[in-house]
């Protein structure tokens, strides 16, 4: 089944089954175990966002932007 035929059969389901299938969904989720791979490829995204073209601000900077 396709992601939008999934969507649209969920989406006809009673607001009580969406949940239950969402609780389903998250217990599977938590018994999956996390490969290192899978984390070092989340840290190296979030790094991406954080990227920055700028030089880093010196620590009196950094002070100013506390005191704020």
């Amino acid at each position: 089944m396709l992601s939008q035929e999934l969507k649209a059969q969920v989406l006809k389901l009673p607001p009580s089954d969406r949940l239950a299938l969402i609780s389903a969904i998250i217990e599977s989720l938590q018994n999956a175990p996390v490969t290192q791979s899978d984390r070092s490829g989340a840290i190296q995204r979030m790094r991406g966002l954080l990227k920055t073209d700028q030089p880093a601000p010196t620590d009196e900077e950094v002070a100013t932007m506390l005191d704020r």
